[in-house]
This record gives structure tokens, C-alpha cells and sequence, in this order.
């Protein structure tokens, strides 16, 4: 299973304080030599961590596949074709949400993303959608004509910890999933039973599947033994990990468990 890293929290440390310090493109050539295989970076509408500049020089220099997300928005969609990444994921985006919230609404605004995934596969650059594991979602997808589906795994990864985090209670809990550990158990197998079957119905469709959001060194297990799932995507456990450990320690440690 390949690994991308998110490196956007590295940024986001840096805007805490609007200097220059320290360099997301630092974190290139440590991701390289961990042995992941991609960087993943967010070039959001409000700009809020990785800038233009950012991901301009990143993609340019990184010796590993840059896959840039990005959401529906020409002057966004116009950059990416001008930085040229490997890949382009589109994701949705809400101006005040802390992290992205759930997946494309992809039935509602289809000839949208089918147009968008023409315009930029005809640049020459991979396009993936990021959506929930549904099927009637998953299906759109392949009459799309997207080469990549990255399926949201935040359900499961919310309830995954409110089973296991003791967060109930707490201003990190998640207040619709503070129910008895018997229902959330039932939940959670739920969830993951969703991302198994949707993997495999995109695999028939001929979509290659990436998986993400709210991953982490605990949860994660499960998710790299779902066949059919190529790559994961994970960025803010593995930065929160840096601190104490090191960054390159920190990938490390990731692929340790997921190849």
C-alpha cells in the first residue's frame, strides 16, 4: 500500500505566526527518504496554510509525485493547471470549517466534475474525487470518467474514536456519537463494511482508490487490509507525532504499519 503525506500542518504551524519558519518544502526530501511514496498538499481558497508559493516550489522541486487537492473553483482549477501536478483531488470546501467535512456532492453537481475532470486530464494531470463510500456516489464517479476516487473515512475514523478515546464529555467530543460502546461497535463495523464494499464496486468500475481523512497510527490497521485500496493519505497524526519523535521518525513509524 503506498503512502502519501499531507504536509499541509506544517504550514499551518508557520501561519500561526505569519513568518517564514518552518518550510513545508523542508519536509520534501525527509517524506523521500522515510520511503513514502507521495506528498500530498491543500491549495485552499482562503489560503489558510500552503500558499501559491508553497505549492509552486514544492511541485517543482519534490522528487516524488505531488498530488495537489484542490476544490472546485476556476481560479483554483486554472493554478493547478499551471503548477502541473501528478494528480489533482478534488475536495469540497466550507470557508469555516477547522478540516473538510465530508465528501463531494457529486450527484448534484455532476456535469461540473465532469467538466472539470476533462479539462484538467486534457493538462495531462490525474484527477481523483474525494467522496463518501456510497454506491450510487461511487457509480457517478466511473460515468465521470475520474482515474482516482479517494473514499472519506472520517465516520469511521470519529467513531473509531469515540469507541476507544474516552472523549465523551469533553470539548473533543463528537455529541451525535455519545452512545453505549455496544451501538458505537455496531457503527464502526457498519462503516467499515461500507468502505469494503465501495472499494471493491469502484475496482469494477475501473477506479483506482485512495483512502482518507482523520487517519491515524491506531485506526489505520484496519483500513490496510481492505483489498482494493492502493494508497492512503495521511498528514495531521503523523505532523503531531513529529514534535516528539521527529518527522522522519514519524513516517517511518506510519509505513511500518501500513506496508
Amino acid at each position: 500500500m503506498l503512502l502519501g503525506v499531507n504536509i499541509d500542518h506544517i504550514a499551518v504551524l508557520r501561519e500561526a505566526r505569519k513568518i517564514n519558519d518552518p518550510d513545508p518544502l523542508d519536509a520534501v526530501s525527509l517524506v523521500k527518504r522515510a520511503g513514502a511514496d507521495q506528498i500530498t498538499i491543500h491549495l485552499r481558497e482562503d489560503r489558510r496554510h500552503v500558499n501559491d508559493d508553497d505549492a509552486r516550489r514544492i511541485i517543482e522541486n519534490s522528487q516524488l509525485p505531488v498530488n495537489l487537492e484542490c476544490a472546485v473553483d476556476e481560479e483554483i482549477i486554472e493554478k493547478v493547471i499551471k503548477l502541473n501536478p501528478h494528480r489533482a483531488t478534488i475536495v469540497p470546501e466550507k470557508r469555516k470549517e477547522i478540516t473538510t467535512e465530508g465528501g463531494l456532492d457529486i450527484l448534484k453537481n455532476f456535469q461540473t466534475f465532469k467538466d472539470i475532470t476533462k479539462k484538467l486530464q486534457d493538462n495531462g494531470i490525474e484527477v481523483s474525487l474525494f467522496v463518501d463510500p456510497d454506491p450510487k456516489i461511487i457509480e457517478t464517479c466511473g460515468q465521470i470518467n475520474a482515474d482516482w476516487i479517494e473514499l472519506h473515512t472520517g465516520l469511521y475514523s470519529n467513531i473509531y474514536a469515540m469507541m476507544y478515546s474516552n472523549l465523551a464529555n469533553t470539548k473533543h467530543s463528537i455529541k451525535e456519537l455519545e452512545l453505549p460502546r455496544s451501538k458505537l461497535k455496531t457503527f464502526l463495523e457498519a462503516s467499515l463494511k461500507d468502505i469494503i464494499d465501495n472499494t471493491a464496486f469502484a475496482n469494477t468500475l475501473g477506479l483506482k482508490v485512495a483512502a482518507g481523512h482523520g487517519l491515524n497510527y491506531q485506526n489505520v490497521k484496519e483500513i490496510c487490509r481492505i483489498e482494493g485500496i492502493i494508497e492512503l493519505n495521511i498528514g495531521q497524526c503523523i505532523i503531531a507525532r513529529s514534535i516528539f519523535s521527529g518527522f522522519e521518525n514519524a513516517v517511518l513509524e506510519m509505513l511500518e504499519i501500513i506496508k
